[in-house]
């Protein structure tokens, strides 16, 4: 028996307010019961819980950050250890990696997320999904599309992720219509299939989960990356955005109006720089507050993802606020020579460059104190003499700045962007001098 309320995103923004405000009055005596990281804060911030009753009184509890989870990861953790069945950890992008303890109603959730997460992104039982994602290496992302998969009653290949070659053959043979992948992957499909003389524009395929990185523009239109895999690829994109931390995923409907909020599994704010709310439309923070979580509940997590949010109802039908693409990582921004920039704005003009085979973005810090950006590029060795310079100008028309560029062997840049133990790519490394 399922206990979220299936439909909840088309009903009224004020009876979704209404079981919100219910839940979290729930979760406030749960975590105040069982949880000693939030029991702790509401001492410590003499918070009397039975006074947050509306979603705007949730602003009297202070955020929860990554550091809080680093530092006190045991004292999250609401159930004894023997009702655990999975441990989980988040892929340590800007950090040390956190556990997270899931217990099986935590993996219920999980499905049920992933499971209202196909559907709206057009998901039928009549569809085999191929996932070309790992569900080993303690990740979460694998296992949920896995358990959601199943709940939808459709049909899955775990091939995990790589292999090529292991990819087409399992598509030619069992015929699957849809992928799960990160899109860089895709072109890497495609690149394959050119090679390889595989009629892929004819194949079984007609649609993507897409997974990892952005697809779209802040106005939902495709950004280089997607258009590149379209012009390539005639299959509907669907963008998801999901974290560990958060246990739920924001997707696209058929419309590609941004992702759905689940708001039966999380409470959202988005804020700025200086903590305060952010208007519908602007950049702003995400912080979630969990709801229906069971081991490692969260209140008002500050998840460094920045983001635009749109509350106007989608022609889909559904009443719940609409997440754009990820413009960035908080951490990551950079103050180039007076330009604020996001790593994400540096990937599109590169993924756009057409001898550009692979890159990572370094930034450090100058001799003066200010962001330094230095991009090591592997071309195909058809680059033309003055490529550098191609470069530079098309950042300068586009961001109006231009970096430094580093020219570098294909295997040397794959060697840092694919280490061994880490789950995804490196594009970003970050060695500025943070203040103490």
């Amino acid at each position: 028996m399922n206990i979220f309320p299936e439909d909840i995103d088309r009903q009224s923004k004020e009876e979704i307010k209404t079981y919100q405000e219910e839940k979290l009055q729930e979760l406030l005596q749960y975590v105040n019961k069982n949880s000693k990281f939030y029991s702790d804060l509401f001492k410590e911030h003499n918070i009397d819980i039975n006074d947050i009753k509306t979603l705007e009184d949730i602003q009297k509890i202070p955020f929860t950050t990554k550091d809080d989870l680093y530092e006190q990861n045991d004292d999250f953790i609401c159930v004894d250890r023997r009702k655990i069945v999975d441990y989980i950890t988040t892929s340590g992008t800007l950090g040390d990696p956190v556990t997270f303890a899931m217990t099986d109603a935590d993996l219920e959730r999980l499905a049920y997320n992933e499971y209202i997460s196909f559907k709206c992104s057009d998901g039928s039982p009549d569809d085999i999904y191929q996932l070309m994602v790992t569900l080993d290496r303690r990740f979460m992302a694998g296992l949920a599309y896995f358990l959601g998969i199943k709940k939808l009653g459709a049909g899955m290949i775990r091939v995990g992720n790589g292999m090529i070659e292991l990819q087409w053959d399992t598509i030619q043979r069992i015929k699957p219509n849809a992928l799960i992948a990160v899109p860089s992957f895709i072109l890497k499909l495609i690149e394959y299939a050119e090679a390889n003389d595989i009629d892929y524009k004819n194949s079984s395929i007609k649609k993507a989960i897409c997974i990892g990185e952005a697809l779209r523009n802040s106005d939902f239109t495709l950004n280089t990356l997607g258009q590149r895999i379209k012009d390539k690829w005639d299959i509907k994109l669907y963008s998801t955005f999901a974290s560990t931390e958060m246990g739920a995923a924001f997707a696209d409907c058929g419309n590609e109006n941004g992702g759905h909020h689940h708001p039966e599994l999380l409470i959202v704010e988005f804020v700025d720089e200086y903590n305060n709310p952010v208007a519908e439309g602007k950049a702003g923070e995400l912080v979630i507050t969990t709801l229906g979580v069971e081991g490692m509940p969260l209140i008002r997590f500050k998840t460094g993802d920045v983001v635009q949010h749109f509350t106007e109802p989608c022609v889909c039908g559904r009443n719940s606020m609409r997440l754009g693409p990820v413009i960035g990582r908080k951490n990551e921004m950079i103050k180039y020579k007076g330009t604020t920039l996001y790593p994400p704005a540096l990937y599109d003009i590169l993924n756009d460059m057409e001898y550009v085979e692979n890159y990572i973005i370094e930034v450090s810090t100058s001799q003066i104190g200010t962001d330094d950006i230095l991009i090591r590029i592997a071309t195909n060795g058809h680059r033309p003499d003055n490529f550098e310079k191609l470069i530079k100008d098309h950042f300068r028309a586009k961001l109006r700045v231009a970096p430094t560029i580093q020219f570098e062997s294909k295997e040397s840049i794959n060697k840092v962007k694919f280490p061994e133990l880490k789950r995804k790519p490196v594009v970003f490394i970050d060695k500025r001098k943070k203040n103490s």
